[in-house]
């Protein structure tokens, strides 16, 4: 979806795939294979490049530090992106800012999680610090007996209260490197089984003070970081306002309803923000856009008139080059 994005602005992308085969692979002529983790492949990807972007958080931070080092331009930068590699920085960085978020502390025994819980109450959300996404890496504990199986699993964990929330919102923001910004509409997304199912633009029935205030939390934050390309900030909706659940420094499932439902989509705004461009409206194309997630499954070889479906993730690198 950058790929198409990046056509109509006339730039070309380098991809890095692990497999040949994976979706961005399929649709790029500049394709190097490589793991995310390897930093001779990262280095071999960034030859040439005019900036180095990604469409998910697991490049190793160590690693961009080395490629800033080395004079190539990271976008978002390893000082950004670590809030949204690691839920602990967040919380800390949030907590430092003043910035509205569940109750949480940082676990490493069962004592520190029954300590948390005497004070927010059980059920209790424990989360992995790094590594999770759509649902992976958090569980919801009822009592000290399903800690420290966890604990010994994982080592440290996120301890975070259980918010009693009306619904979840997304407040995605563009950021250019001078401190541009674009924001969309807050939406309504819907989760199922920790996955985002569906998106409703804007969030009905919100309250245009509480929109405003997600918009203004999400720009104040992109600004406090040093965001350079999309943040999406996914919040809590509660009887009181709004509390940050994670960040995603990247085009984000939240927002894949921007491709025919904005004027411009997440994904030509995160290369306009990335390459300098100008900023592009963030105006909606109709008053109401709503967006189903569909997922494929593993492959699986056809049998009789059945059909193969594929796999609807990637973990490609992407670069803009001039």
């Amino acid at each position: 979806m950058t790929h198409q994005a990046a056509i109509a602005l006339g730039q070309s992308l380098r991809v890095l795939a692990t497999v040949p085969d994976e979706s961005a692979a399929l649709v790029g002529s500049d394709v190097q294979l490589g793991d995310h983790r390897d930093l001779a492949a990262l280095r071999r990807l960034a030859d040439g490049a005019t900036v180095l972007t990604f469409d998910h958080e697991h490049v190793p931070t160590e690693h961009l530090h080395a490629l800033e080092a080395a004079g190539h331009r990271v976008a978002p930068g390893p000082g950004a992106l670590v809030h949204a590699q690691d839920k602990l920085v967040l919380r800390r960085a949030l907590q430092d800012a003043g910035e509205p978020q569940p109750a949480w502390a940082e676990a490493h025994t069962v004592h520190d999680v029954t300590a948390f819980a005497d004070e927010v109450g059980w059920p209790v959300v424990l989360k992995t610090p790094r590594g999770g996404y759509d649902g992976k890496g958090v569980f919801v504990v009822h009592g000290p007996d399903e800690v420290a199986e966890l604990l010994e699993r994982h080592g440290t964990l996120l301890a975070e209260e259980r918010v009693r929330m009306v619904r979840e919102l997304s407040a995605q923001v563009a950021r250019s490197p001078f401190g541009q910004v674009a924001v969309w509409p807050v939406v309504e997304t819907v989760q199922r089984d920790g996955v985002c199912a569906e998106v409703l633009a804007p969030a009905p029935e919100l309250p245009e003070s509480l929109a405003t205030a997600a918009q203004e939390l999400a720009v104040r934050i992109a600004d406090r970081l040093g965001v350079v390309g999309m943040l999406a900030v996914e919040l809590f909706q509660t009887a009181d306002g709004v509390l940050v659940n994670e960040l995603a420094m990247r085009p984000h499932n939240s927002g894949h309803w921007t491709i025919e439902g904005a004027r411009t989509s997440q994904f030509e705004q995160h290369l306009r923000a990335v390459l300098d461009y100008p900023l592009g409206s963030t105006a909606m194309t109709a008053p109401v856009v709503v967006m189903a997630n569909v997922l494929g499954g593993p492959l699986r070889p056809r049998t009789g008139r059945g059909r193969r479906s594929t796999s609807g993730s990637t973990t490609s690198w992407r670069t803009g080059r001039t």
